[in-house]
């Protein structure tokens, strides 16, 4: 399957280069770009992208707020953002994963790693190392502050499930889970499904903000 991408920066060179780039793999093609937030939304809901490459700074509609269209758009539930900016801070990571991102990455990484990021959030993972979501839960997920809309107020979890999302929460891969409790990756990518849809959350990146806005797992120093 050929991986449908939309580019949204204002600074057209950037856009022409990453354009290049992404055409440039076998398995994606860039179907749209935008120069600003409100020209994304548009482009994605005519276009209906896999996943929306996102510039965070952009004249008008910020590249937060317009992910907050896309995300909370029901026509384009199947829109998957990778946020990428210059600066690269922990309140922007926050902002973004509020918003519902799946992703977010530094603009001066590497072209192989972008390529690979964007095929992780278009499979529907988040792009988040333990030690990242660690130090942005520590910072910012944990400050009280209202959850995106559509996560559920309280969380109706069996017990397994959730076991799971306070695995998911500290950062573990589903291999990582798997091999901590035990089960297969197939079992405890059935388990996250199950989570995702009582949770009401839009992908893994927003489980972590379920899991600490709803209290099921308190801040502070994560266990080894």
């Amino acid at each position: 399957m050929t991986i449908r991408v939309l580019l949204a920066d204002d600074q057209a060179l950037v856009r022409g280069a990453f354009a290049l780039l992404v055409d440039s793999a076998p398995d994606m093609q860039v179907i749209a770009e935008a120069g600003d937030g409100a020209e994304a939304v548009a482009l994605a809901r005519e276009h209906f992208p896999n996943v929306a490459v996102m510039d965070v700074r952009m004249p008008g509609l910020d590249g937060i707020e317009a992910t907050k269209a896309i995300t909370a758009a029901t026509e384009l539930a199947s829109v998957r953002v990778l946020v990428l900016t210059t600066f690269e801070t922990d309140e922007n990571v926050a902002l973004a994963l509020r918003a519902g991102a799946s992703g977010f990455l530094a603009k001066d990484t590497r072209p192989a790693d972008l390529l690979e990021a964007i095929r992780t959030v278009a499979g529907g993972d988040a792009l988040l190392s333990p030690g990242a979501t660690r130090a942005l839960i520590e910072r910012f997920l944990s400050h009280p502050e209202p959850p995106p809309p559509q996560l559920r107020s309280r969380l109706d979890l069996t017990p397994r499930e959730r076991e799971v999302l306070v695995l998911i929460a500290r950062g573990l891969s589903n291999t990582e889970i798997a091999e901590r409790l035990h089960v297969s990756p197939l079992t405890v990518k059935t388990y996250v499904s199950r989570i995702l849809t009582k949770s009401g959350a839009h992908d893994r990146a927003q489980l972590v903000i379920a899991a600490y806005e709803t209290g099921l797992v308190a801040a502070g120093p994560a266990p080894s």
